[in-house]
């Protein structure tokens, strides 16, 4: 009984039961919920990197669907716990999923995300994420747009009423018939900075229509 009960199997059930549900919940809040999408440009035409805050997850990939039109995105995600339950969030919807962070699994997630752009394909990644601190920008992305010369495209999720979470991130959940507004930033490019700054424009471009809690 303690095997079966084990922290590990318990983490594994929890990774393959709760997406599903997380799907459900999202896209019947997504439903209720009146939409407003700001954008200048749609940037959709060129494989991007789709930067956004790790807090203001949870709507955004119907919100990248809506602006895209298709589920051309590769997700960066880590290796760590919270990663496995967002990984399979992701696949389930029809995306793709590169694993790993700047802690864990840094160089190959790195090399597959170089490629994914290469082949077409989008990326998503929160640079903030998987354990913070809140809204600051690891050199990961901004690497790799560098490397590519790969546009960046600034998502953001702003409700008009919502709960916020007790965690690091300051998790936001819309509330049911909210207006949830979408900010889809024009598309910049950072090749021609040094990284530092390139990390200052990216956290800049993200926290122009950040959410915030109360």
């Amino acid at each position: 009984m303690a095997i079966v009960l084990s922290k590990a199997n318990r983490r594994t059930a929890l990774a393959w039961i709760l997406p599903p549900i997380l799907i459900i919940f999202t896209r019947l809040l997504y439903f209720t919920c009146k939409k407003k999408f700001h954008m200048y440009e749609n940037g959709s035409s060129t494989p991007s990197i789709y930067a956004m805050w790790h807090g203001e997850l949870l709507m955004l990939p119907l919100a990248y669907l809506h602006y895209t039109k298709r589920k051309n995105i590769d997700a960066i995600i880590s290796r760590h716990f919270d990663g496995e339950m967002a990984a399979r969030f992701i696949t389930l919807q029809g995306g793709g999923v590169l694993r790993g962070s700047s802690s864990k699994g840094g160089r190959e997630v790195f090399r597959a995300a170089l490629k994914s752009l290469q082949n077409g394909r989008d990326i998503g990644i929160t640079p903030d994420g998987p354990r913070g601190p809140r809204h600051s920008v690891a050199h990961g992305l901004v690497s790799i747009a560098m490397l590519t010369k790969a546009p960046i495209i600034a998502m953001n999720c702003r409700p008009s009423s919502f709960w916020t979470m007790k965690s690091w991130d300051a998790f936001c959940v819309p509330k049911p018939f909210s207006t949830l507004n979408f900010y889809f930033g024009t598309p910049f490019y950072v090749h021609e900075m040094n990284a530092d700054e390139a990390i200052a424009l990216v956290r800049k471009k993200l926290l122009e229509h950040a959410h915030e809690p109360i």
